[in-house]
């Protein structure tokens, strides 16, 4: 037994469970998408984005730079009441599939879009999917996108206050959280370099 009164820090989890994980706060709409055009380089078929969010934190808007950043064909928009759209590539790689789980109540709803069917071949990123689509994949990226309303100081130290119903204004608090050996040298920080 040790005499050292400091408590010992525990084991963080194993790397196959979450070990890639980072916060980064991005000052507008168009970092925003800058960091997507980013994680889109380091995307490839078969990974799984479960964003997280409220209402303009900016999901769509970072799916907009992943899609940039993956070449693909079509205007990448909010896919609420269509649920789910695909976006083919039009450089070789893989596509989009833009999914929005915010209507959708049950993982039976999910299964019925039939994911996993397409998941092997693209780059499937989900709105509101936490607590929905994890089992789809035992790797992914779970990001959380938050964006204080009101004083951006909240988030950048001497910002300024932002118009918080103008959707490109105000920044972003991403927190990047991996899942799976597959992220467990993601380095959140260089993709904002």
């Amino acid at each position: 037994m040790s005499d050292d009164p400091t408590p010992t820090e525990p084991a963080g989890p194993p790397a196959d469970v979450a070990d890639a994980h980072g916060v980064v706060v991005l000052p507008d709409a168009d970092a925003t998408r800058a960091f997507g055009r980013a994680l889109a380089g380091v995307l490839r078929a078969g990974d799984l984005v479960i964003l997280t969010g409220d209402l303009g934190a900016g999901k769509t808007t970072l799916t907009q730079g992943i899609g940039a950043g993956l070449g693909v064909r079509g205007q990448v928009a909010s896919p609420t009441f269509i649920v789910a759209r695909e976006h083919p590539s039009l450089v070789g790689g893989p596509a989009l599939v833009h999914v929005d789980a915010y209507r959708l109540g049950s993982l039976d709803e999910v299964d019925a879009l039939d994911l996993d069917s397409s998941l092997e071949e693209s780059v499937t990123v989900v709105e509101w999917g936490s607590g929905l689509v994890e089992a789809l994949a035992g790797d992914r990226l779970e990001i959380v996108l938050e964006r204080p309303r009101g004083d951006a100081t909240e988030v950048v130290p001497g910002g300024a206050a932002d118009d918080e119903d103008a959707p490109e204004a105000g920044a972003r608090r991403v927190t990047v959280r991996g899942v799976g050996a597959r992220w467990a040298d993601l380095d959140v920080a260089a993709l904002t370099r």
